[in-house]
This record gives structure tokens, C-alpha cells and sequence, in this order.
């Protein structure tokens, strides 16, 4: 198995981290961007204010499954703030889940971001789209 040390050596500065909230649903999202069908994420504009370091166009993540196994590599090609609201069908269809359905977005996303303590339909979102450079 690789070792996410190794992965760093590789690809210098690269974060590792799961997507979800929980193993189950890191394991899935893990999985759907492995099979390039999961080309894009978001996050609350809020949370990332929080977080030590900024994402940037250009750097690579290491996603890990629900038991921190590392799946892949990707590489962030671009970055957008949007209003919740304001999220359409193509980039509900790039987030790669459900039926792909804008409908099917909102609804999750809704319930995510409730369970996260927060939510509005006009929140700020951090829209995320990104390449697999390598499947682990």
C-alpha cells in the first residue's frame, strides 16, 4: 500500500483529506472521483475562512477513503464563489452524485450543510472543479 509520506515526496506541498462527514460518505466521494465521474466539490465560504491554508488553482490534494487509504490525486483547476442559490445543473452534474440532478444537489447539500450548523440559500460556497492526475 502507498504510503501518503511517499505521495507528499511526490507531489510537494499536497494536502491529504477526506470529503464528507463521514467514513461511509469519504469512501463514496473517494470513489465517484477515482472513476473521474466526480470532477467538482464545495464547501461553505465560511469554513474555508477557518481553515490555515487556502486552496489555490494549480495545487494537488491526496483524497483518502473513509479509513484514510489514499485513492487518488487530484489537481485544483479552478475555484469560484457562488451563491448557494445561484449553483446550476452543469456544476450540480460535475459534483458526480445522486442522479446528477440540480435537484438531487440541492437537497443534499442542503442536509449537509444543516448537519455543518449552518445553512441559507443565499450562503456563500467555495465551487471547486478538479482533475485526477493520478489513481493510487
Amino acid at each position: 500500500m502507498v504510503k501518503i509520506k511517499e505521495i507528499e515526496m511526490k507531489y510537494p506541498g499536497a494536502g491529504a483529506w477526506q470529503i464528507g462527514d463521514s467514513p461511509e460518505l469519504a469512501s463514496e466521494l473517494a470513489n465517484l472521483i477515482k472513476k473521474g465521474i466526480k470532477t467538482a466539490s464545495c464547501g461553505s465560504f465560511s469554513s474555508y475562512q477557518q481553515e490555515e491554508s487556502a486552496p489555490r488553482i494549480g495545487s494537488y490534494n491526496i483524497i483518502l477513503d473513509g479509513q484514510n487509504v489514499p485513492i487518488c490525486v487530484i489537481r485544483l483547476v479552478s475555484l469560484q464563489l457562488v451563491r448557494f442559490c445561484d449553483v446550476n445543473e452543469e456544476f450540480a452534474r460535475k459534483e458526480g452524485e445522486g442522479d446528477l440532478s440540480l435537484e438531487y444537489w440541492k437537497q443534499e447539500h442542503q442536509r449537509f450543510f444543516t448537519r455543518e450548523g449552518h445553512f441559507s440559500e443565499d450562503m456563500e460556497l467555495i465551487a471547486e472543479e478538479f482533475e485526477v492526475v493520478e489513481v493510487l
